[in-house]
Order: C-alpha cells, then structure tokens, then sequence
C-alpha cells in the first residue's frame, strides 16, 4: 500500500505580514507615512471591525488633507478605480487585511 502523503500535493505554507506592507503608492514620502501610521492604529484598534476602521482612518485623512478621501479595509475583494494622481495607497496589514486609500 502507499502512504496517505504520496501523491498529494505539498501543503502550501500562509505567509503572514505582522507589518505593514505597501503593495502599491504614489502619495509622496510624508503622506503616505501618515496614511500607514493611521491604518496601523486604526487596524489595532478595530480588529475585528473593518467598517469603525474604514470609517476612523477617512476621518483623519479628510481632516488632516482635506476631502474626499475613500477607504476599503477588508479580505478577499478586487477592485478597479480611478483616482486623483498622488493620492493612492493600497497596503495589507496584519496578515490577509487589505486597506485602500484614495481621493477622486
């Protein structure tokens, strides 16, 4: 008889980001270190809630650089959008959450 493993395919190993990790930006340098800055505390402070988080960090990016900024914060969506140049962020953090950011 073959063993049970023979054959199958190899597990896959789930990478996990405990950091943020920008996928795609063209915010310049200061903004976009605030945009993260923002998400992380957002992220951690809602982890279970990613509309509160959604919600917090457009707050704070209307306030801080004026509206009308958009946010998605969530696992396992695509998206296709057209946005204002300079003001674009997608990142993950903490491991399968994604969080886009942009103005239009």
């Amino acid at each position: 008889m073959a063993d049970a493993g023979e054959g199958a395919p190899a597990e896959q190993k789930k990478i996990v980001h405990t950091y943020p990790l920008v996928k795609n930006s063209d915010m310049p340098e200061e903004m976009k270190q605030e945009a993260i800055d923002m998400v992380v505390t957002a992220c951690e402070k809602f982890a279970s809630n990613n509309e509160a988080a959604a919600k917090m960090i457009k707050d704070q990016m209307d306030k801080k650089f004026g509206p009308p900024f958009h946010v998605v914060v969530g696992e396992g969506y695509g998206f296709e959008i057209s946005y204002e140049c300079l003001n674009l962020l997608y990142m993950f953090f903490g491991g399968n959450v994604a969080v886009i950011i942009w103005k239009c």
